[in-house]
């Protein structure tokens, strides 16, 4: 049974990551949102020699539950990285998405990759100079329904040839060019299968044909780099890619694909609430310094229209972090949380986009000068309802699971 009461260690790594959050990036945000394409290179390698090693790092060595393993003994990578990415969104979201590690890449490489795989392509991130992993599904046409990806991956003796163009990759620039990381392509080895030819591939740093055109000039997150990559008879070794590479009639092969959203949409939501409770916070402070101060354990009725607001916007924060805490607990127990990840994400996307927006709005001047951190918080706070599957598509996959329709039955 799942028990909503952190372990010590988690709670310890809290208050450690909430540490270097106040105090190393809460001082960097406004230079760094201000001076977008800049990279805060001693707080990177700061954060690669605290974190290298560290369980919270996304993706890692992919360890699962042993079978014969205690109750006692269960894993709590998930929850722990949960509750680290919370605080390090809360000092700064942007800053947090820049931090070197294997990233949404490490999470698929995880999710879907073979023991050999884990070990090749994310023994790296645990000495040398720090190093980026990126995952690439975006495609200009098709937004987040990755079912439609046109690029392609084409078998050529012991290669596959790769061709195409994905955009918004998060850390692309830094895993793709600028260190020994790499990045998951996501490709299609037969488009008359549709998505049971849908594939992911591993392709290393710098290799010919994969080529960074762009990086783009965004509203929120500016610490962060995101990338447009072209991939022009990219040939990578065929043991790259991730899972089987037989097309089977049935779309189990993509279903394990898709299982990568599964750990890295609990991830999303987690740094959507840290925006959200940086907002909540600073709003309370703010009105306490005005004289008002919230009051609890009355009936609504008595309560001033700002108390109202404010106890709404708490409880959907909370709500959200229930939500993730339970997706990513299921997914140490070695638990299918599809259903959970995409709850957690379409909720706490949305739940953030408005805690930041109201918070602005009780605040007024003060909330929309740029002199303060509030303003930027609700423009980092709306990427979290569209990147990683946007909140409609989140919903549609609930849906799904809930009713018992099929992706050709409810679309």
């Amino acid at each position: 049974m799942i028990d909503f009461e952190l372990s010590p260690e988690i709670k310890n790594n809290r208050d450690m990551v909430h540490m270097v959050a106040e105090q190393y990036m809460r001082p960097l945000s406004h230079q760094f949102d201000e001076n977008e394409h800049e990279k805060p290179w001693d707080f990177l390698n700061m954060m690669w020699e605290a974190s290298r090693n560290s369980p919270v790092s996304i993706g890692g060595d992919g360890k699962k539950k042993k079978a014969d393993q205690e109750p006692s003994a269960a894993p709590q990578r998930g929850l722990l990285a949960a509750v680290a990415i919370e605080e390090l969104s809360w000092g700064d979201a942007g800053l947090y998405l820049s931090i070197p590690n294997p990233g949404l890449g490490g999470a698929a490489v995880a999710a879907a990759g073979t023991p050999e795989q884990r070990q090749r392509f994310l023994d790296r991130f645990k000495s040398g100079k720090p190093k980026w992993g990126a995952m690439a599904y975006t495609e200009p046409h098709c937004g987040s329904d990755t079912a439609a990806i046109q690029t392609t991956a084409r078998r050529d003796g012991d290669s596959y040839v790769l061709n195409g163009t994905k955009i918004f990759v998060t850390s692309g620039l830094m895993a793709a060019e600028k260190s020994e990381g790499f990045v998951v392509v996501w490709a299609t080895v037969d488009k008359s299968a549709g998505r049971a030819g849908i594939k992911a591939f591993v392709v290393e740093n710098n290799t010919p044909g994969m080529t960074v055109v762009k990086c783009e000039n965004k509203m929120g997150i500016r610490a962060s780099d995101t990338a447009m990559i072209v991939f022009e008879d990219c040939r990578i070794p065929s043991d790259n890619i991730l899972g089987s590479p037989v097309v089977q009639e049935t779309t189990e092969g993509f279903k394990g694909a898709m299982a990568t959203f599964d750990a890295t949409r609990p991830a999303v939501a987690a740094s959507a609430i840290g925006i959200g409770r940086a907002a909540l916070d600073f709003t309370r402070e703010a009105l306490e310094k005005e004289g008002v101060k919230v009051r609890y354990g009355i009936a609504r009725a008595r309560l001033t229209a700002i108390e109202r607001d404010f106890m709404e916007m708490e409880a959907n924060l909370q709500a959200a972090r229930l939500l993730t805490w339970r997706a990513s607990w299921m997914m140490d127990q070695g638990m299918r949380n599809n259903l959970e990840a995409s709850m957690a994400k379409a909720k706490a996307g949305l739940a953030v986009t408005q805690v930041t927006q109201k918070a602005v709005e009780i605040l007024g001047p003060l909330g929309y000068s740029r002199q303060l951190l509030l303003e930027k918080w609700m423009r980092d706070a709306k990427i979290n309802d569209i990147f990683e599957g946007t909140q409609q598509i989140n919903l549609m996959v609930v849906a799904r699971r809930i009713l018992g329709y099929s992706s050709k039955e409810l679309n």
